[in-house]
């Protein structure tokens, strides 16, 4: 019987041949091969123009007007015209990705040109605002001009920030002083009275009664003000004045009240003398018409009180165009120790010429008795007062700046760089026993003072734009 495993292994041997596929299997196989190949390419070019769209649709910083807070609020003025606008495709060159990243960083506002600041005020020796008149009607982001500049490097560099929806002081209405007690809580005022309690960047005026606001200071959780019945027009808005009352509220805001019946409706019976007010950690003093001294606590915690009377031969005066007396300057070194300055009518016209007698006093007992200290330098017609900690008095002039440093007898004259300005100094305080600030009395001068040597030396700031 013939083996059968023999037709097996023989079977075995032989070459095979694989069979074909189904005709038309190679072409499905390269169509679904192509499929998954164009499948990734386009979630990787997907992918790409997400992050293209990403980087371009950035947003942009330009420099558009400050939109209003509220509506007493003014953006600064001259803002609403962009310098840095970039077309849609950027300079040549730069991609729209490169343009957004590089204008990611906002650019601080400028200061407006023809800056002309009346009054400057410092929260510590860094940080300060100065409010004014910038460009010319017509030319400003609102119907008002009144301008407000803050630094935050003791002078180096300002910036533009928002400003009270008021014009220049006209009469019974419009702006010239401010005063900030800290970051938050600042106040512009003379005639009318703004607060802010957003470091600025938002102002509501408040109610007076159709009283102005001749002088206006703050310290530790309350603010004061005086608050009078003037007749005074144009930027003379606190002369002839018949009445002061002295008014105060919480510096972080609330309604506003009179201090007492003691310092309500001071007069000297005429419509001359001017009033004073004036603000130490501990004490406040308020020089009324008629030469009455009246002092009390900065707390809120009572009224004020007549402590004395200026001697017969220091009258406080007529007031200055912005509120300041002509004869009496008040000062203060600290809550006991005052200084005050009695000067006499000027004896000329011409500030190069001008002369005044300024006989300088001291109080150890807050204004029970005073000593005097000496004679000022006769040069000049006395404008502002100021004592530093340390009790250093500064005095600015229609012609400069004089200074009698702690302990001694014999006035300096301060070394100006670049010379005084026209017109001298209205207005001078000193920060620290080292730094101090002035302001020229001709705001056209568009600078600010500073001294950083207990008022030896004095380096003008020159407001950006001005």
């Amino acid at each position: 019987m013939a083996d059968r495993h023999d037709d097996v292994d023989a079977w075995l041997s032989q070459r095979i041949e694989p069979l074909p596929p189904p005709p038309g299997t190679f072409d499905l196989i390269k169509r679904r091969a192509r499929r998954r190949k164009y499948r990734k390419l386009a979630i990787t070019a997907g992918s790409a123009a997400v992050i293209v769209a990403a980087a371009v649709t950035v947003p942009q910083v330009v420099n558009l007007p400050v939109l209003n807070p509220n509506p007493t609020a003014a953006p600064v003025a001259g803002a609403g015209h962009s310098n840095s606008a970039q077309s849609a495709n950027g300079p040549l060159g730069t991609s729209k990705a490169s343009v957004s990243a590089s204008s990611a960083v906002p650019v601080p506002p400028p200061v407006p040109g023809n800056f002309r600041p009346t009054s400057v005020t410092f929260v510590g020796t860094r940080t300060g605002w100065v409010i004014g008149q910038a460009l010319s009607p017509g030319h400003c982001a609102t119907q008002f001009c009144t301008s407000v500049a803050r630094t935050d490097n003791a002078g180096r560099t300002w910036t533009g920030v928002p400003a009270p929806m008021a014009g220049a002081a006209d009469g019974a209405t419009g702006l010239s002083q401010i005063r900030f007690l800290n970051l938050k809580d600042g106040w512009a005022y003379g005639p009318q009275l703004f607060a802010t309690h957003t470091g600025g960047q938002a102002w509501a005026q408040v109610d007076t009664g159709g009283l102005r606001v001749t002088d206006l200071e703050t310290v530790g959780s309350r603010v004061f003000a005086l608050w009078a019945s003037c007749t005074g027009n144009g930027p003379a808005y606190a002369v002839n004045c018949t009445t002061f009352t002295l008014y105060s509220a919480p510096a972080a805001g609330g309604s506003w009240a009179p201090v007492g019946t003691s310092t309500t409706g001071l007069t000297d019976g005429q419509a001359s003398e001017a009033a004073e007010l004036v603000l130490t950690g501990g004490r406040g003093y308020l020089l009324a018409p008629g030469g009455a001294l009246y002092a009390g606590p900065v707390d809120g915690s009572g009224p004020w009180s007549r402590v004395s009377s200026l001697v017969a031969s220091c009258p406080v005066g007529p007031a200055r165009a912005d509120g300041q007396p002509t004869g009496a300057l008040l000062g203060a070194v600290n809550a006991r120790d005052l200084i005050l300055a009695c000067a006499s009518a000027s004896s000329g016209t011409n500030p190069s010429v001008s002369a005044q007698q300024k006989f300088i006093y001291s109080s150890p007992n807050g204004g029970v008795s005073w000593l005097q200290m000496g004679t000022a330098p006769a040069a000049g017609v006395a404008f502002s007062l100021a004592a530093s900690p340390s009790e250093s008095v500064v005095l600015a002039t229609d012609q400069g700046i004089d200074l009698l440093p702690k302990g001694e007898i014999n006035w300096q004259t301060a070394s100006l760089k670049g010379g005084a300005p026209s017109g001298g100094f209205g207005y001078v305080g000193m920060t620290t026993d080292d730094q101090g600030i002035a302001l020229p009395a001709d705001p056209s001068a568009g600078t600010v003072w500073f001294t950083f040597d207990g008022g030896q030396t004095w380096t003008p700031s020159r407001l950006n734009g001005s």
